[in-house]
């Protein structure tokens, strides 16, 4: 499964870092920010999705505290 959020990110240097963290997560098949347009597109298995974009947030927020998604 593939979805598209928008987000909200500080910095593009933070986006990167966030982009690189969420990567690392296992049952994260593709994961990728934008910080320009402020979207984070997640691709995961569809069981495992809801627990892998919890710890995608989770990721996020220990980056960049202010981080913000919307679901």
């Amino acid at each position: 499964m593939k979805k598209k959020f928008t987000i909200e990110v500080d910095c593009a240097n933070c986006a990167a870092k966030i982009e690189n963290a969420v990567k690392e997560l296992p049952g994260i098949t593709n994961a990728s920010i934008s910080f320009m347009a402020q979207k984070m597109m997640l691709e995961a298995d569809d069981d495992k999705f809801d627990a892998v974009l919890q710890e995608a947030v989770k990721v996020a927020k220990k980056v960049e505290p202010d981080f913000e998604i919307e679901l």
